[in-house]
């Protein structure tokens, strides 16, 4: 599993790249792995308010549906609509052109972010 070391993890397996007060949010490859085959994605709607652990969307795969998990607070200011089109993005290349929308943030709560080591250690990589 990658794990890159620029990022942090959240424990419902989502990553966050923090770009000053903006946030890119997208799910681990330990995450797309889980799911595999990935055939559908919800996005969240741009201009909308989420908290810390409010449902970002959906993602169905071949096997399940599961919620993604909002890994910090604020407004969702873009979203990746390529994943629409081809939601197998999320398995392909789930770090770079996998993204799944981006978060002015209002509120970090680092204690709920880890850091590449521990996500690791998490999933036993």
């Amino acid at each position: 599993m990658t794990v890159p070391s620029q990022l942090r993890y959240s424990k419902d397996h989502e990553w966050v790249l923090l770009d000053g007060s903006r946030a890119r949010v997208g799910i681990t490859d330990y995450a797309q792995d889980a799911l595999g085959d990935i055939v559908f994605i919800q996005l969240p709607e741009v201009g909308s308010s989420i908290t810390l652990h409010d449902g970002l969307g959906e993602i169905e795969s071949t096997k399940s549906v599961n919620d993604v998990y909002a890994p910090v607070s604020g407004t969702v200011v873009a979203v990746n609509e390529a994943l629409i089109a081809t939601p197998e993005l999320l398995n392909t290349d789930p770090y770079v052109a996998g993204w799944i929308c981006d978060i002015e943030v209002s509120e970090i709560n680092e204690s709920e972010l880890m850091s590449p080591e521990q996500y690791s250690a998490l999933i036993g990589a």
